[in-house]
């Protein structure tokens, strides 16, 4: 954007000043610290000019918003058409107490659902296994049956509302029940709108939640896109997580990094099933964690768009605008969150939110003040969404499209982290001889990702603990006395209830058409078909989660994770 001629007057100008006005202030008061760096430990220049922007082509790095490479949005009115999907995330104990939660958001103005699920439900369990005892309803809402899942709805329109299921391993059969929830209804499938998370890659790689083997559970994957593509096509059928991978304790590269490579792996995946890219991958979607470091975030989110952009046009022949558009969620960073002074809590969220928000997300979660303690309490909520309110009605953060554009630092930051990302990417590509997915199975099978995140964390923690990194309240500017918050407890007959209502379902239901549906899928996945339609059959019969996730143990063995840590 400078010739030649300019930047080296920029050059001599800046050395002028680092000689004339920089140097007799170093030399009289010094800086706060020898070495400044974002949280990931990227260090960072003093000031920046165009001189570290000097290679930056603005048609083709930046360019304009809604138009490729999408640097600087997705969309060209971005915030001035409407503001971003406030969509907290909610879920505890039963079906009526999350459904009454879900209420009192949409009468203060959340404009999105987002569903969380307690450990059993997670995991495929129904409440009545043994595993499950004393984690029914704990940390998110119990789901054994279609019935639970017409409780939770019950009073909300299908059509109307745009609802994210935050669920993995189960994923499947939670999509299930929300489509035969809306056949009950008669709600017409193709107007049914919101997003299944339905990462596994990153279950294997950071969260740790699975039932079966990495490669039966990328079959099931790839039936929810066929399947959604066709039947749900408003629908999202994968939210690619990178939010976990950053909660694991990667660096903000690597969790751009490996939640685009997932990415890519599973468009593999969807091609080699016979899917045309350009009809899947509009509906693909990904999440992001959004942490302290402010400019960092922000550009994280520009790269996240631009190598996207590149990467479906180069690689994968995307054709369609659509399919090369990243459009992601962005929940804040709940590592970050301190159990100490936890109204601290609210400056972390709001400078992450508002981060979130000049990055051009399309959906934003903001976090409790007292979620270190315990599920978030009634007040904590709505401090939370009235954040997001004020950040959008009250701060003009949404007026301008990518207001950070132009900002030499912004930029030569997202040129780096650009940059980091590709390379990481490349490297999985090439530990999978030219194939992105095979490069992620052959990581999950060899510990790689698990080795570069716990490398990332460990360097992390280390820095908390010599006081290289502060964090107000633990180990600096801490108090003695006691500031917990009143927190949320969960009714210990909240199991009760919730074990009486299966136990309902077992007795109602015809147990002759759910031991069919159960004998279909299995004999659908002997058959290698898209077990999607005979799992919302099973589903309408009232069969259980964890009747039908034990088909698919019993059929491709349950996984344990054996990898090489040398």
């Amino acid at each position: 954007m400078y010739d030649d001629e300019d930047l080296e007057a920029i050059r001599e100008a800046a050395d002028e000043w680092e000689r004339e006005t920089l140097a007799p202030t170093l030399e009289r008061r010094g800086e706060r610290k020898e070495r400044f760096a974002t949280v990931s430990n990227h260090e960072v220049d003093r000031l920046y000019t165009p001189d570290d922007v000097s290679d930056l082509d603005y048609r083709e790095d930046l360019g304009f918003p809604g138009e490729e490479p999408y640097t600087r949005g997705p969309y060209p009115t971005m915030y001035r058409g409407r503001t971003w999907t406030m969509r907290q995330f909610a879920g505890f104990g039963t079906a009526e107490e999350t459904n009454e939660r879900f209420h009192y958001l949409i009468d203060e103005g959340q404009t999105g659902l987002s569903v969380a699920f307690d450990m059993p439900s997670l995991m495929g369990l129904d409440s009545d296994d043994p595993m499950s005892e004393g984690e029914i309803g704990k940390e998110g809402v119990a789901v054994d049956t279609l019935r639970d899942m017409e409780i939770l709805f019950e009073g909300i329109d299908l059509a109307a509302i745009s609802t994210s299921f935050t669920i993995n391993p189960s994923a499947p059969v939670i999509y299930a029940m929300y489509v035969a929830l809306a056949d009950r209804r008669g709600v017409d499938r193709q107007q049914l709108r919101g997003t299944l998370q339905n990462d596994m890659f990153k279950e294997f790689i950071a969260q740790k939640e699975w039932v079966i083997p990495p490669e039966p559970s990328l079959d099931l994957v790839t039936d929810v896109v066929e399947f959604s593509t066709a039947e749900t096509p408003k629908f999202h059928p994968i939210s690619v997580s990178g939010y976990h991978i950053r909660e694991a304790g990667s660096t903000a590269a690597q969790e751009l990094a490996f939640t685009l490579a997932d990415g890519f792996g599973y468009v593999e995946d969807a091609v080699e099933r016979g899917l045309d890219v350009d009809e899947f991958a509009p509906r693909l979607s990904f999440f992001f964690n959004c942490h302290n470091s402010f400019f960092e975030e922000i550009a994280k989110f520009r790269a996240a768009r631009r190598i996207y952009a590149r990467v479906m046009d180069d690689w994968y022949d995307a054709a369609a605008d659509e399919s090369k558009r990243l459009k992601f969620h962005t929940q804040t960073a709940g590592q970050s969150l301190t159990a100490q002074q936890p109204l601290n809590n609210v400056a972390r969220v709001t400078i992450q939110a508002l981060a979130g928000v000049l990055g051009g997300t399309q959906s934003l979660h903001t976090n409790s003040f007292d979620e270190a303690l315990a599920l978030p309490g009634e007040k904590a909520v709505r401090v939370a969404l009235r954040t997001q309110q004020i950040i959008a009605e009250e701060s003009g953060a949404a007026d301008i499209v990518d207001p950070m554009g132009g900002s030499f630092a912004v930029e030569a930051l997202t040129d780096e982290i650009e940059a980091t990302a590709m390379a990481y990417i490349e490297e999985i590509r090439e530990m999978g001889n030219g194939s992105v997915r095979d490069g992620i199975l052959n990581g999950i099978g060899d510990g790689y990702f698990l080795r570069e995140i716990q490398e990332a964390s460990y360097e992390y923690q280390e820095r908390v603990e010599r006081g290289g990194e502060i964090v107000v309240g633990v180990n600096e500017y801490t108090l003695e006395e006691d500031t917990s918050p009143d927190i949320l407890q969960i009714d210990e007959a909240t199991a009760e209830r919730q074990l009486e209502r299966l136990e309902s379902v077992k007795a109602d239901r015809d147990d002759a058409a759910v031991e069919d549906a159960l004998e279909a899928l299995d004999e659908a996945c002997e058959r290698g078909e898209n077990t999607m339609p005979y799992i919302v059959d099973a589903v309408k019969a009232y069969a259980t989660m964890g009747e039908i996730m034990a088909v698919f143990e019993e059929r491709y063995g349950a996984y344990s994770e054996e990898i090489g840590l040398a």
